[in-house]
């Protein structure tokens, strides 16, 4: 069996139970484009790391804008060799094909240009957005636990794909439009000084008239667009969850409620993205009408000149109609830019809004690991002590207050208690997917924040309610216990957490690809590969958080000998509501809002009669009527 190369993964949620309350998990985004000068000047850093790229885009931008000056000249020469005399139409033939032989290969020349601008401009964007997106990627996959906790999973993976998109088609649509812009109106507007200041001055009229307009609907422009994005995150967010918990929804009759809500976030994005668009399209259209408007004025009172033959301080001396159609000519590229421009902003807008969400999350601080002082993973005993430790996911609703518990090397200890006694806070403070807001956590004695995030986590191994399988073979998802395995290794481990009894039976064995979340697969089949993977990783502290509420009582028992046998000398942390699970626990600790009520051996809790009698009654002996 071919290992495969193992990527980074990113932490998909909550662990078990114990994260944030749910009313943070489903905040929705109100994303606005609150910095576009900042935005802008992070996204050119970004392209600015393609240098031969963008300056092969730029080299032949420069080299097409140059041909567009060139061309209106050559057809004033053309035009210019016809010249009449005395009511006579006379042609100087000879300079009429040179001039067309060299404007035709002027436009050659411009069109093989312009199929390599676009081939730059396509490998440019891609380019940065590759850089962009495996920055970003890198920055969720080190981000602390608590961002992912409470923020919907479908408006991150927005981020990574419509917002990062959206800057991809900018790019490849706009960079050589404004770096070609700013050339054509420097050189536009020097020939049109030298043809005549008098109509340049007139041309000028519509550029301000421009200029007033942009102003006026970027304003609306500026309003709509992030709001448009921010609205998109939060539908893909509603269709991600709705789609994970599609069996959820249809066992509870909620395919109704969830329509409702899908309607209002699609309506509200409805309206918003008509607005948007009313206001991007409306832009083109006003550029046109104005530049009608321009090319009117220039006609006019160019033909006005060349009847009079006034001119003034022209250095090209006096109009012919020749020139009086070039200038008409590079008027209109002279507003093409600003046109462009215009009619792009809407785009460049969308493009700012998604850079700005991509940026937000990339500036989020990562899990901080202040851990300096290196382990032995071989010699961890797994001693554990919590010490007056204090926590709340939320400020001011304490989870663990003057938290104080001890586990010994070798331990089998079972955590039990209510829903939301704060046990399976103890396994994300241990392995720090959370830190403690005071108090000490210690392993082996060391203060676990002095240990390197990786070192502590390697030596612990964990098994979740909640499984996660990856859409790869058997083998694969077993493998990720310890990336280097053998397959000997993986069959092993496999066998005993008794996957081997399904996985063996199979066509393609060990092989059989997994569907996404393993869902060709029983929910006790997954929870098996979970174990699995814990076998494999043969930890120094193994923590089972649920580990078997989703196999039946026969598997479980079946399994039994096999997991006391990878609990034997290593510390263990088993949180359970089956209490027939933890009956052989060397100590059971009953925790109640945030505190360690009782520990004790099963016959020493039932004797004293106390909280874990109770539950032990409810679940075993029934509630007395």
């Amino acid at each position: 069996m071919e290992q495969k190369k193992q990527n980074p993964t990113i932490r998909l949620g909550p662990m078990g139970r114990g994260g944030p309350p749910p009313h943070e998990r489903m905040g929705m985004p109100q994303e606005k484009a609150k910095n576009a000068k900042g935005t802008l000047k992070r996204l050119l850093k970004y392209i600015g790391k393609n240098k031969y790229l963008l300056f092969s885009l730029i080299g032949v931008m420069i080299v097409i804008t140059l041909l567009s000056l060139l061309a209106p000249v050559l057809q004033a020469s053309a035009i210019d060799t016809f010249t009449l005399d005395e009511n006579r139409l006379n042609v100087d033939f000879d300079s009429l094909i040179k001039i067309m032989i060299f404007l035709a290969g002027t436009y050659l020349l411009q069109s093989v240009l312009t199929y390599l601008q676009g081939i730059f401009a396509a490998k440019l964007s891609q380019s940065t957005v590759r850089i962009m997106r495996d920055d970003l990627f890198s920055k969720i996959s080190y981000l602390p636990l608590k961002y992912i906790d409470t923020h919907q999973h479908g408006d991150i993976m927005s981020r990574m794909t419509n917002d990062v998109e959206n800057i991809s088609n900018t790019v490849s649509q706009s960079i050589a439009s404004l770096f070609s812009g700013v050339i054509m109106l420097v050189g536009c507007l020097c020939i049109m000084v030298y043809y005549s200041p008098l109509l340049t001055l007139i041309s000028l009229v519509s550029v301000g008239l421009t200029l007033l307009v942009t102003k006026y609907l970027s304003k609306f422009m500026r309003k709509f667009f992030p709001m448009q994005q921010s609205l998109l995150g939060s539908l893909n967010g509603h269709i991600e969850e709705m789609v994970t918990g599609y069996k959820t929804v249809v066992a509870f009759g909620r395919e109704e409620k969830a329509k409702e809500e899908f309607n209002e976030i699609s309506e509200n994005l409805r309206k918003t993205a008509i607005k948007a668009q009313i206001c991007g399209g409306i832009m083109g259209p006003c550029m046109n009408f104005i530049g009608n408007i321009g090319f009117l004025l220039i006609a006019s009172f160019g033909g006005l000149l060349v009847w009079s033959g006034f001119n003034p301080i022209a250095p090209a001396g006096l109009l012919t109609v020749g020139t009086i159609q070039a200038f008409i000519s590079y008027s209109k590229q002279f507003t093409r830019p600003i046109n462009e421009l215009a009619q792009q902003y809407a785009a460049i807008q969308t493009a700012l809004a998604g850079a700005e969400r991509v940026f937000e999350i990339m500036d989020n601080p990562s899990e901080i690991d202040e851990g300096k002082t290196d382990i032995d993973i071989e010699s961890v005993k797994g001693d554990i002590n919590f010490k007056n430790v204090d926590f709340s996911y939320v400020e001011g609703q304490p989870v663990l207050k003057g938290f104080d518990f001890w586990v010994k090397s070798g331990q089998k200890i079972a955590i039990v208690g209510a829903t939301g006694s704060g046990k399976t806070t103890i396994v994300n403070l241990l392995t720090r997917f959370y830190e403690i807001d005071g108090g000490t956590i210690t392993l082996d004695g060391r203060d676990i924040r002095e240990i390197p995030k990786e070192q502590l986590r390697r030596s612990i191994g964990i098994v979740l309610q909640d499984t996660v399988i990856f859409s790869d073979t058997i083998a694969q998802n077993i493998r990720y216990g310890k990336l280097d395995a053998s397959d000997d290794e993986i069959k092993s481990a496999a066998k005993t957490a008794r996957v081997s009894d399904f996985a063996e039976v199979l066509q393609d064995g060990y092989d059989t690809m997994l569907t996404e979340s393993g869902s060709n697969l029983s929910q006790g089949q997954r929870q098996l590969i979970s174990i699995s993977r814990a076998v494999l990783s043969d930890p120094k502290i193994l923590i089972l958080d649920e580990a078997t509420s989703s196999i039946d009582t026969r598997t479980e028992m079946h399994i039994q000998e096999a997991m006391l046998a990878l609990m034997k000398d290593r510390t263990s942390l088993i949180i359970a509501h089956r209490l027939s699970t933890i009956r052989d626990a060397d100590k059971i600790v009953v925790i109640s809002s945030g505190k360690v009520v009782e520990a004790g051996s099963h016959e020493e809790l039932i004797e004293q009669k106390g909280c874990y009698y109770q539950l032990y009654q409810n679940q075993f002996a029934g509630i007395a009527t």
